[in-house]
């Protein structure tokens, strides 16, 4: 089964230049612990609610701090064709429990879960891959 059946495809961003604020205030009313941050479709990064306390908080920054100065700039990424089993792997390795998925025009199209591919996907990989990731 390929991601792209499994991932959630509705997913809401922020821009870099938005403030942390604004990242938290859409965070809570999603109930969600982590944004992509994106520029004209591309994803530059992700930020998360742990981003916020550690990166910016911590270090004394307000709450008009930009994403750009708190978001994770590395992110691991899927495509909407891969393999479900193939991306739970990763996100074992990784120990990350979501993943942006791209298209092969590197745009944001959706991100997966483990939760996703744990309830339409029954490999048995996805548990796997939690067990990993929370020890």
């Amino acid at each position: 089964m390929m991601v792209g059946e499994v991932m959630t495809a509705q997913v809401r961003v922020v821009r870099p230049e938005q403030t942390i604020r604004d990242a938290a205030v859409l965070m809570a009313d999603l109930d969600a612990g982590a944004l992509p941050v994106v520029v004209d479709g591309k994803l530059i990064g992700m930020l998360t609610d742990r981003d916020i306390a550690v990166r910016a908080v911590a270090m004394g920054k307000g709450p008009d701090t930009p994403v750009s100065e708190a978001m994770s700039g590395q992110v691991r990424c899927c495509y909407v064709d891969d393999d479900c089993a193939a991306v739970a792997s990763v996100m074992a390795e990784e120990r990350v429990r979501r993943l942006p998925v791209l298209d092969r025009e590197e745009r944001l199209v959706g991100i997966v879960s483990l939760g996703d591919i744990s309830t339409r996907y029954s490999s048995g990989s996805a548990g796997g891959a939690l067990g990993y990731i929370s020890e």
